[in-house]
């Protein structure tokens, strides 16, 4: 396994792979690499030949004050993480190599509709900067398949989306998340939750499921549901950043006529935002 730092480097890779007749899978990933993550380039060397796992903390989808400088980097760690599984090739460019001319007049990529509410008016602009370095992986390895969590429901997808409008040559494939044993979704940031945070944040997925069941056993209040559900959330000492229903298919608000939902929520326990989503179907 190679870890390689330029485009050209890293074109020049796959190329040879390409020509030996390989399929190409491409995880994205902002490193701190977890049993999530693990899951990911798992799948992705079940399904083709040749693996490329980027790392690249992407500052465009930063926000303002955001924790672009205290994101975890941890780049040995995740080598030998990759190098056990038998990926084949790491992408970790730096900054200057990905926005050589900087990011002020840089070509963004927008995706509408689907990447607004929820995260995205939440942290604005955030989309767009993973839109735009997503489109540029996809550009840069060519993948035949690109693989990315669940966890981020909007975000895949914004990529979804993508893909499909740009007619990129890529299939999309989204994986479900990976649980700690008490159901919280694995997460890089879950590192920044002290002890006592950590034994409350299993909540955040434990509403969900609450939510799920409600809906299922015949309540239609959507409203008076998640209403439930903020409050419970609140006295256990998670401040809601959004917590709604939408059609699983195209994050449209969910109504009585839904039938496959996703129930999506963020939330802050301390300065640390955690987000989740369930997806479940009613009759």
């Amino acid at each position: 396994m190679n870890t390689l730092h330029t485009i050209a480097q890293l074109r020049a890779a796959v190329s040879r792979a390409r020509q030996e007749g390989k399929r190409i899978g491409l995880v994205p990933t902002m490193g701190n690499l977890h049993a999530g993550h693990i899951a990911l380039v798992e799948k992705a060397l079940q399904r083709t030949d040749y693996v490329v796992v980027s790392i690249f903390v992407n500052p465009m989808q930063f926000g303002a004050g955001e924790d672009l400088d205290s994101y975890p980097r941890t780049l040995p760690e995740d080598q030998a993480k990759l190098h056990e599984i038998g990926t084949h090739m790491i992408f970790a460019p730096n900054v200057s190599e990905m926005y050589p001319e900087g990011m002020e007049g840089h070509t963004r990529v927008a995706v509408p509709v689907v990447s607004e509410g929820l995260c995205g008016s939440s942290r604005p602009g955030h989309f767009e900067g993973v839109a735009t370095v997503v489109s540029k992986l996809l550009n840069i390895v060519q993948p035949d398949l690109a693989i990315f969590g669940q966890k981020d429901f909007q975000q895949l997808a914004v990529i979804r989306k993508m893909a499909h409008d740009l007619c990129m040559p890529v299939q999309i494939m989204g994986e479900p998340t990976v649980r700690a044993a008490d159901g919280l979704a694995l997460s890089s940031r879950n590192g920044y939750l002290s002890a006592e945070q950590r034994s409350n944040a299993p909540l955040l997925y434990q509403t969900l499921q609450q939510i799920a069941a409600k809906l299922q056993a015949g309540r239609r209040d959507f409203s008076a549901v998640i209403e439930e559900a903020r409050v419970q959330l609140i006295a256990a000492g998670l401040q809601p950043d959004y917590l709604d229903l939408r059609d699983a298919h195209n994050l449209q608000p969910a109504d009585v006529q839904t039938k496959d939902v996703v129930a999506l929520a963020a939330a802050f326990l301390g300065t640390t935002r955690l987000i989740d989503n369930l997806q479940f179907s009613l009759s």
